[in-house]
């Protein structure tokens, strides 16, 4: 089996549409570090950019376009309370388990079992769809959920995009 060339694939779909080859963002300047402690000190939060809402929550766009929306979510929801809209992968398996792709039950058995320090006080799902315009994630939304991952006191981000 080969293994599937995701950006070749992404070129060659919308390509085929008439849109124009994409842009990747390439990081050069990262700021990625070392961990100054143990996993089992580490406060972990986690981010889907998957179409996962809350029932209780507008369901996300499945064809969005540069949708910076970032909903917060209390650590101690039920995994049950979820719905996904997304058209751009296959969800069933999701659908019936959350944690395939917001993995919540995971990061609490692992903060149970004492492999991290803590889960932090808030889950995230956003960033969803297609996004185009990245400056406003580099100069606004990104800055900014950065400032709400401080004020939650998150040592590593476990982001699992959809």
């Amino acid at each position: 089996m080969q293994p599937i060339k995701y950006v070749d694939a992404l070129g060659e779909y919308y390509g085929s549409m008439g849109h124009p080859p994409y842009r990747w963002t390439i990081n050069e300047t990262a700021p990625l570090h070392r961990l100054s402690k143990s996993l089992s000190e580490c406060t972990v939060s986690l981010l889907t950019s998957g179409g996962v809402s809350q029932c209780s929550m507008p369901a996300f766009n499945p064809d969005a376009r540069n949708d910076h929306r970032l909903d917060a979510i209390d650590r101690d929801i039920s995994a049950t309370d979820f719905q996904v809209h997304d058209s751009y992968y296959d969800h069933s398996d999701a659908d019936a388990d959350i944690n395939c792709i917001f993995p919540i039950d995971r990061l609490r058995e692992l903060a149970a079992n004492g492999e991290i320090g803590a889960v932090a006080n808030r889950f995230w799902s956003g960033f969803m769809g297609r996004i185009y315009n990245r400056s406003k994630i580099t100069d606004e939304t990104g800055p900014a959920f950065a400032d709400a991952l401080m004020e939650d006191r998150v040592d590593i981000l476990v982001a699992a995009p959809s």
